[in-house]
């Protein structure tokens, strides 16, 4: 599978993920993208990131590490991050291991 088809599933996996955890109608046809945020265009709350990182954890293994990850960016960079930047994270992560 290429780089750029896997990346696509993995976002579709991922924003099934944060439409079950936001839970409200209004995300379902919301699209997601690669440049949605989790702050500004989802206002994703912090029990929500942590439901997040527990099916990301899930569905992708530790080696994606979200919360170890998610704790080394600084606040602007947790206010300006991508659903695009998580999955190239679990892309990264995930390659050698043939999960994703």
């Amino acid at each position: 599978m290429e780089p750029s088809n896997n990346k696509q599933a993995i976002l579709e996996d991922v924003g099934s993920m944060i439409r079950q955890v936001i839970g409200e109608e209004w995300i379902q046809n919301t699209p997601i993208t690669m440049d949605t945020t989790f702050s500004e265009d989802l206002e994703l709350e912090s029990i929500e990131i942590v439901a997040l990182a527990e099916q990301v954890q899930t569905r992708f293994g530790d080696e994606v590490d979200f919360p170890g990850w998610f704790g080394t960016l600084d606040v602007d960079a947790i206010i300006g991050l991508t659903v695009g930047q998580l999955v190239d994270r679990i892309a990264e992560r995930t390659s050698a291991t043939g999960v994703a």
